[in-house]
């Protein structure tokens, strides 16, 4: 008889728990997953074409260490930052990854824009092929950033939404962070990378 009432109490919960949405809240929080580690994984990517895109660089333009010395800064704050999921439920810690990620697209953009005044360094097949890469790096990165966005939106809705949000309450599930408009806008933005026009003298 106690079997039978422990098997019931337990039927009749999983029933009201996918009534409340729960099954919801633990896919869209999978998919957030997902998504964060693939937005990682073409960060790491494009962290991974600095360094021998700075050594390029330098073989032509030693001279410019100021903006070097910047790209090769920027590259090792990324490199600081924890990006486990654990991130996303530090706004604090999403702020930081955010910033840092904004400061190295930043440098890279002062790297490709010094670039043009060095006609050798252009025309060198090494850097084309690691331009090449690099846009196609922020092209995947701006894909996967939008792909977390929408798995952010989803989410938050549920969360937000009744009579899920009692279940979320229950378990402890928050809203997720997205990223900023503002730093949006700035890493956004993949860094010129067309050589195709004369360099200034």
């Amino acid at each position: 008889m106690h079997r039978r009432i422990r098997w019931s109490m337990i039927f009749l919960m999983t029933l009201l728990l996918s009534a409340c949405g729960y099954n919801d809240l633990q896919s869209g929080d999978e998919q957030i997953k997902a998504s964060w580690a693939e937005v990682v994984n073409q960060y790491q990517r494009r962290a991974d074409l600095v360094p021998n895109l700075v050594k390029t660089v330098k073989a032509y333009a030693a001279h410019e260490n100021r903006v070097l010395t910047q790209v090769t800064e920027a590259r090792a704050r990324v490199g600081t930052i924890q990006v486990s999921p654990d991130v996303l439920k530090d706004p604090q810690a999403f702020a930081r990854f955010q910033s840092a990620q904004g400061q190295l697209s930043g440098a890279l953009s002062r790297l490709l824009a010094v670039a043009e005044n060095y006609p050798q360094l252009k025309a060198d097949a090494n850097f084309r092929e690691l331009q090449a890469q690099l846009e196609g790096t922020e092209n995947r990165i701006t894909v996967a950033r939008n792909r977390y966005i929408k798995s952010v939106q989803d989410y938050n809705v549920i969360v937000r939404s009744f009579p899920t949000n009692l279940t979320a309450m229950l378990f402890g599930m928050q809203m997720k962070p997205s990223f900023s408009v503002s730093n949006e806008a700035a890493i956004s933005t993949a860094p010129a990378v067309d050589f195709s026009a004369p360099a200034q003298k």
